[in-house]
């Protein structure tokens, strides 16, 4: 089944305590200030992550949680849909990009960084550190290594 990579959804969160990572901010350009003004409260943005997934996976399907670095990723979702929903839609498994490439393609974890799968599948490598559009790449290369596996 291909899915159609327009059904996106994008939430910025509301600060809900007052530790961050300096470095992950440095590296998202996100501002804590604005997100307390603009962003949604974290309830209310996993309320329509779990509303957009029920939308968006097929009927009798549960969802797939995938990501470049699923043990990373995973971790802030699984905690928020806790903290907030008391479930995880994703159960308690991740697919990770970066793994599934080295068993298609037989190479080694220090091969894995997302500049050299992306030239290795020719796509564009650069990271935008914005959350729509690094998903919208890792799409992409999942779907390159898919292609890959047939």
């Amino acid at each position: 089944m291909v899915y159609d990579l327009d059904q996106t959804l994008y939430l910025e969160l509301q600060p809900d305590r007052p530790d961050f990572d300096p470095q992950a901010l440095e590296i998202s350009r996100l501002s804590l200030e604005t997100l307390a003004e603009d962003g949604l409260p974290a309830e209310e943005a996993i309320r329509k992550f779990d509303e957009w997934l029920s939308v968006n996976t097929p009927p009798g399907e549960k969802p797939v949680f995938v990501a470049f670095n699923a043990a990373f990723d995973w971790m802030f979702i699984h905690d928020y849909f806790h903290r907030y929903l008391g479930r995880n839609p994703f159960g308690h498994s991740a697919l990770d990009i970066k793994a599934l490439y080295m068993g298609t393609t037989g190479a080694q974890w220090a091969e894995t960084s997302h500049n050299a799968i992306s030239q290795h599948l020719q796509l564009p490598s650069h990271l935008e550190h914005h959350a729509l559009q690094d998903a919208l790449d890792q799409a992409m290369i999942f779907r390159k290594i898919l292609e890959l596996m047939k």
